[in-house]
C-alpha cells in the first residue's frame, strides 16, 4: 500500500533517484532563477534581446530604481493593510466557529459544517460580477477594507475546516473536567482550548498570509488605483503599453516575495508542528 523507502530499493533505482531528484529540483527552480537573474540584468541587455544569457553587468541598482521609479512602497503598504486584517479576522472567526462545531452537538451541526466546506468548492471566478456589484453598492469598491472583508468571508470556510478538525482531535476529557469544576464555556475556550491551538493558529496564519499576499485576481477586480492596489496588482503597472520594464518587474517581484518567505521561516517550527500534529498517535 505504501512505497518502500529508497534505501530498500535496488542500486539502479537508487542511482536513478539520486539523478532525478536534483534534476527535478533544478527544473522547478528555473523560473525563480530566471526572475532573480533578470532582476539584476541591465535594461540594455533586455533591449538587445539578452533574456537568458549571462548579464553584461550586475545591475543591483534595479532594486533601488523600483522604489524610486514606481509606487512599490505604497503597494507593499496596501498589501499589509489587506493581509494583516484578513489573517486576524479569519483566525478570530474560525477559532470560534471551529470550537462550536467541534465541541457542541446540535441538530444542524453537520449541515453548518458542510456549508463551510462547500464554500471552498465554489469557483471564485464566477463570483467576480456579484462581488464587484456588492462592493459598489456598499461603497467598498477600490478600498482596502472591501478587499479585506471579501477575503475574510472567502477564507473563513477553509479556516473553519482546519480549526474544527484540530479541536476535534483534542482530549475532550479536559473540557469535561473543566465543566465539572464549574468553568464557564467562554473561559474553557479562552484558557483551555485556545492555548492548545497555538500550533494550528501559527500554521493557519502562515497559510492565509501567503494566500492573501499572493492574490492577484481579486486585487485587480476590486481595486484600481495606486492608493489601494496590493503589490501583486501594482507590479503589473510597471509595464506600459509600449515599454516593458521586466528588470524592474523582476526586482519588484523578489521584493514582494520576501514578507511571506520571512514569515514562514520565522514561524517554521510552529508551522510544521501544526501541520503534523495528530499524524502519529
Amino acid at each position: 500500500m505504501f512505497p518502500r523507502p529508497i534505501e530498500q530499493a535496488s542500486p539502479a533505482a537508487q542511482l536513478a533517484y539520486k539523478i532525478a531528484l536534483p534534476a527535478a529540483l533544478i527544473l522547478w527552480l528555473l523560473p525563480l532563477l530566471g526572475v532573480a537573474m533578470t532582476s539584476v540584468r541591465p535594461a540594455s541587455d533586455l533591449a538587445q534581446g539578452n533574456y537568458f544569457g549571462w548579464p553584461s553587468a550586475l545591475a543591483f541598482d534595479n532594486y533601488i530604481s523600483v522604489f524610486r521609479d514606481s509606487n512599490i512602497a505604497q503597494y507593499m503598504l496596501n498589501s499589509f493593510k489587506v493581509t494583516i486584517p484578513t489573517v486576524i479576522g479569519c483566525l478570530i472567526l474560525s477559532t470560534m466557529t471551529g470550537f462550536a462545531l467541534a465541541i457542541y452537538k446540535f441538530r444542524s451541526n453537520l449541515l453548518i459544517f458542510f456549508l463551510f466546506v462547500a464554500g471552498n468548492f465554489v469557483p471564485f471566478q464566477i463570483l467576480m460580477v456579484p462581488v464587484r456589484d456588492l462592493t459598489l453598492n456598499l461603497g467598498l469598491y477600490n478600498t482596502s477594507a472591501g478587499l479585506a472583508l471579501f477575503h475574510i468571508a472567502f477564507q473563513t470556510g477553509f479556516c473553519t475546516l482546519f480549526m474544527r478538525n484540530f479541536i476535534k482531535a483534542l482530549p475532550f476529557e479536559l473540557i469535561e473536567a473543566a465543566r465539572v469544576e464549574g468553568v464557564t464555556e467562554v473561559r474553557i475556550f479562552w484558557y483551555i482550548v485556545l492555548p492548545l491551538m497555538r500550533p494550528a493558529i501559527a500554521a493557519l496564519s502562515v497559510l492565509v498570509f501567503t494566500f492573501i499576499w499572493n492574490d492577484f485576481f481579486w486585487a485587480t477586480v476590486l481595486t484600481t488605483s495606486a492608493e489601494t492596489q496590493p503589490v501583486t496588482a501594482g507590479l503589473s503597472s510597471l509595464n506600459g503599453q509600449w515599454i516593458a520594464a521586466w528588470h524592474l518587474v523582476s526586482a519588484g517581484s523578489i521584493i514582494a516575495a520576501m514578507p511571506p518567505v520571512l514569515m514562514f521561516f520565522a514561524m517554521q517550527k510552529h508551522f510544521i508542528a501544526g501541520l503534523t500534529l495528530g499524524a502519529v498517535k
